[in-house]
Order: structure tokens, then C-alpha cells, then sequence
């Protein structure tokens, strides 16, 4: 099952086949963890030079995922094209009525046509549908295009600290979003 979702662009001059045609967002099969691991490992490590380091780290929450998984508190969501996943989010629970937001990734040919946005929005309809009070994430500075999702969704900077963890300086973020309607954040 699946949300059919159609985006707004028509094909390009070089039709592009990712830009003329409906996507689905479902949620995580069998197999899908593997997936999830090695295009995000491999398109990451193209795209800033993160190696087995950022692998490990990808595998161990996909793995715990599986391990741990609560259908009532949690869910992947994966988009798919003509049976082809083209990115994920999960949404994991984090205790003390918060959730996590985690791996969001969109394949470079999927980008551009909303598709991180919509999943960024279907995780956090799900975490106002299963009870929680908000929603955080972790992430890098330099990764421009999430952070402006994730500032667009409403999440705010709420911690900022040098991190080697990748085997370079760079600055990760903790992020939040209050989903506490009574305050007025999210309408």
C-alpha cells in the first residue's frame, strides 16, 4: 500500500523519466534495509568523501530499525517509481514522547521534484497520528538542501557542536519541531 503522489513538473526537454510519472510512498519491506545502507553509503561517500564510517552508522540504525521496530511509534517510508526506490525517512521513537527523524535521502536523479519534502511531511504526520510531542533530528551543516527542508517543515537549530565522526571537522545539528498544537507551532 502506498500514498500516489504526482508531482508538479512536466518532462524535460531530455525526458527525464524521473520528472513525467507518479511516485508511491510506502512503507518498509524485506530487503529494503539493505538497499537503504548501500545507496546512501555509496551516494554519500561520492557526494562529501564519507566512507566505512558513515556505512556503520547507516547500517547500525537500519539495523536496529529492524531490531527494535514498534508498528504503532515507528516508520520507514520509502518512495518508489515504477517499482524503483528512489529515497527514504524514517521516523523512530526517541522515549519521553519524542521522535526521531533519521536517513532521509532522495537518489540525485529523484532531486528536484519535492520527493524529500514529501517525505519529510508523511514522517511527520505520522508522528502527530501516533502521539508524540515532537520531533528531532541530527544532521550536518553542511548538508544545505536538508536543512532547508527541515527549516521549512518548521524544525529548529537547537544544538550545534563540532563533530569528527566522519573522519573530518564538521558541525552536526540537533534539530527540533514542537508538535504541540495548543502552542500554535504546527497548524
Amino acid at each position: 500500500m502506498g500514498l500516489v503522489l504526482k508531482n508538479k513538473r512536466e518532462q524535460s526537454e531530455r525526458g527525464n523519466d524521473m520528472q513525467s510519472q507518479e511516485y508511491i510512498i510506502r512503507t518498509h519491506q524485506l530487503g529494503d534495509m539493505g538497499w537503504i545502507t548501500y545507496r546512501h553509503a555509496l551516494t554519500v561517500a561520492k557526494n562529501f568523501g564519507w566512507g566505512g564510517a558513515f556505512e556503520a552508522v547507516v547500517g547500525d540504525i537500519t539495523s536496529q530499525f529492524i531490531k527494535t521496530y514498534d508498528s504503532e511509534k515507528e516508520r520507514c517510508f520509502i518512495a518508489e517509481k515504477n517499482g524503483e526506490m528512489i529515497g527514504c525517512v524514517f521516523l523512530v521513537n526517541a522515549g519521553e514522547g519524542t521522535a526521531k527523524l533519521r536517513l532521509l535521502f532522495v537518489e540525485p536523479k529523484a532531486r528536484g521534484l519535492g520527493l524529500a519534502t514529501k517525505l519529510v511531511e508523511e514522517a511527520i504526520r505520522f508522528a502527530k497520528e501516533a502521539g508524540y510531542e515532537k520531533v528531532c533530528l541530527w544532521t550536518m551543516k553542511i548538508l544545505d538542501s536538508a536543512r532547508h527542508i527541515y527549516k521549512k517543515s518548521g524544525f529548529k537549530i537547537v544544538k550545534e557542536e563540532v563533530n569528527q565522526e566522519f573522519g573530518e571537522n564538521l558541525v552536526s545539528e540537533t534539530w527540533e519541531l514542537n508538535l504541540n498544537i495548543d502552542e500554535g507551532i504546527i497548524p
